[in-house]
């Protein structure tokens, strides 16, 4: 047992244990880059979304169902994840770049929310060039709610959607929940169907513009869809 005494054999186990720690968090962190822990978004039915109840955001509020927002000449619609969040600001942004071009295609451009807290949404709006609904069972963001939280952080490409934003000079706020994530959807008409589903897989996850209007165009207004009947 003499070798317990040389102080050699303690240095080499405490660079083992050193280096054992090292790999495990290198893994970790290679394994946090990649989709492997990431939630599986469940795709949303065209039913599913027509039965969601939304609220207007006026003083005396209106609830009606989802699909008064597309029933006519579809919609795009932007489940926001948190309105006080300068990357979604800055997603949101960018996603409203589209609007004069949607309107020209005579699609409307919305957003819902899950939550109205103070003066939050009164304060996105201006990143936001459409109207503005409060989802408070928070269905546009299901049917499987997906979060992240804390390893979203050491994301890489989180990161790379800070810097982006930040360069951008896109600010904000810690108000409200920011963990369970948004999407964008392209909702064609009638029953037209989905044509669009984007889920945010992590923070500051934008959408392709091209694949929104590439959608929109696919929409079939509902008066023209009875004339051609």
């Amino acid at each position: 047992m003499s070798f317990l005494q040389d102080p050699s054999f303690f240095t080499m186990g405490m660079w083992s244990i050193g280096a054992g720690a090292l790999g495990a968090a290198a893994l970790a962190l290679l394994l946090a880059n990649t989709d492997v822990f990431l939630s599986k978004p469940q795709k949303a039915a065209l039913e599913y979304l027509e039965d969601i109840d939304l609220k207007t955001l006026e003083k005396e509020p209106r609830t009606f169902k989802a699909k008064e927002l597309w029933e006519k000449n579809g919609a795009v619609i932007m489940a926001v994840r948190r309105p006080g969040c300068f990357l979604c600001r800055e997603v949101t942004a960018d996603l409203s770049s589209l609007k004069s071009m949607l309107d020209q295609l005579g699609v409307p451009l919305y957003a819902v929310v899950k939550e109205h807290i103070r003066t939050e949404v009164k304060d996105f709006q201006p990143y936001f060039k459409g109207e503005i609904f409060l989802d408070e069972k928070k269905k546009f963001y299901g049917p499987q709610r997906r979060k992240m939280m804390f390893m979203g952080f050491i994301r890489l490409g989180v990161w790379y959607n800070f810097f982006r934003a930040w360069n951008g000079g896109f600010s904000g706020n810690l108000e409200g929940e920011g963990f369970i994530l948004g999407g964008v959807f392209v909702v064609g008409s009638g029953k037209q169907g989905i044509l669009l589903e984007h889920r945010e897989k992590e923070f500051g996850d934008k959408v392709n513009l091209l694949s929104v209007l590439e959608a929109a165009k696919m929409i079939k207004p509902q008066t023209l869809a009875s004339e051609k009947k």
